[in-house]
């Protein structure tokens, strides 16, 4: 390996964490003055910044007519348990999972929710699973985006227009920053603090009007806790979806997701969202493929994510030591960024294979990523070194 000077331009904002995200561009705590505090979140002033942040997030998104948005506790994982606890049961489950997260769907279904008709179709870190094996008779939960892997759906082509069961997408690593086919998506979830860079503790849950006909037509087994339930006496409580929350939220939270929903807006939108994810993602694949110690966990080239980009060493020297000293080597790495503030938070998923997780949503400059990969070339070197001497 060719030795590396250290670099002399620092990106202006090392905040490379795959969640919470990087806040966005011109971020400050004075652009939340507007913030409805102090005051009953059910007034009708809190009410209607709710249902701003609602209509705005379906304009911004392009939902289409007789789609529902909500604003819901717990983040995304809240919004996606809160789905699979009203509406899963009704019919047989293709559970598709090629990372942590996947999985987790996986063991809440079977072991929480104790469903007995469900088949799991999965893969390996850095591959999507067979999409062809999922059955449009069944209900189908999925990752858009495998924000521990960096694998995502390249396209929705894979989920039948004439189904009949229900599609689950867990996309909170991929709203705002890759497409989404509407026309194939009955669940959606996310959260604020991913690629729009907001605060965590909220949820978004968007239903189709397939998804509200099956809670109004099914019922499940098992109790529901209150902030789950999304009908009442049979019917959708459309209120929730209207800004009338399940919870009580935090409007300071809401007041920072309004102000990154206001600047996706001024910049041009979810085009312009999912361009910028692009152009940052392409400067680190540009830089994997000039680099002969680093490659993308995700194996297929359509399959990488513009968001959670994953990579894995293959230096000799690293590769082949055992995975805690591999774990250990990648600590060290992330640590050495961490303290010339060139990097924060990109070592890789604690479930993942030991590698690297850089965020590129829409939030981070791309000219910040292009004065990365001078810094992770020299405290690659640097961290090598120290394996060299500790030898």
């Amino acid at each position: 390996m060719t030795a590396t000077i250290k670099p002399a331009k620092r990106p202006a904002n090392a905040h490379f964490s795959s969640g919470p995200c990087a806040k966005r561009p011109g971020w400050s705590l004075q652009n939340l003055d507007k913030a409805f505090l102090g005051r009953s979140h059910r007034a009708s002033q809190g009410k209607a910044r709710l249902k701003l942040a609602i209509e705005k997030t379906k304009t911004l998104l392009g939902l289409p007519a007789g789609f529902h948005c909500a604003i819901v506790p717990a983040s995304d994982t809240g919004a996606f348990e809160m789905a699979m606890w009203t509406m899963l049961g009704a019919r047989g489950i293709d559970a598709l999972a090629w990372e942590s997260f996947g999985q987790g769907w996986v063991t809440d279904i079977t072991k929480q929710l104790k469903l007995k008709d469900v088949r799991l179709i999965d893969a390996e870190y850095g591959r999507l699973p067979d999409l062809a094996k999922v059955d449009p008779a069944r209900d189908v939960l999925f990752t858009a985006n495998g924000t521990t892997s960096g694998v995502r759906v390249p396209n929705y082509d894979w989920i039948s227009a004439e189904r009949e069961g229900l599609t689950f997408a867990d996309a909170t690593s991929a709203v705002f920053a890759q497409r989404i086919d509407w026309s194939k998506i009955d669940v959606l979830t996310f959260s604020w603090q991913k690629v729009l860079g907001g605060e965590a503790a909220h949820g978004m849950l968007v239903l189709s009007p397939r998804a509200v006909e099956r809670l109004e037509s099914y019922t499940p087994a098992w109790p529901l806790p209150k902030i789950f339930r999304l009908t009442k006496g049979g019917k959708f409580m459309k209120a929730v979806f209207e800004g009338e929350t399940v919870n009580t939220p935090s409007m300071l939270a809401l007041e920072d997701y309004l102000d990154a929903l206001g600047w996706a807006e001024s910049i041009g939108g979810l085009p312009a969202l999912c361009a910028r994810a692009d152009a940052n993602a392409q400067v680190l694949f540009d830089w994997v493929e000039r680099t002969p110690w680093i490659e993308n966990l995700a194996a297929e080239p359509a399959t990488r994510s513009n968001t959670s980009v994953c990579l894995k060493i293959v230096d000799p020297a690293v590769s082949r030591l055992p995975e805690d000293a591999r774990y250990a080597f990648i600590k060290q790495f992330a640590a050495i960024l961490e303290r010339e503030d060139a990097a924060k938070d990109i070592a890789g998923h604690r479930d993942a294979p030991p590698g690297l997780r850089i965020w590129c949503g829409a939030t981070v400059e791309t000219s910040d990523l292009q004065a990365l990969t001078p810094w992770l070339d020299w405290a690659f070197a640097e961290a090598k070194s120290g394996l060299a001497k500790a030898a």
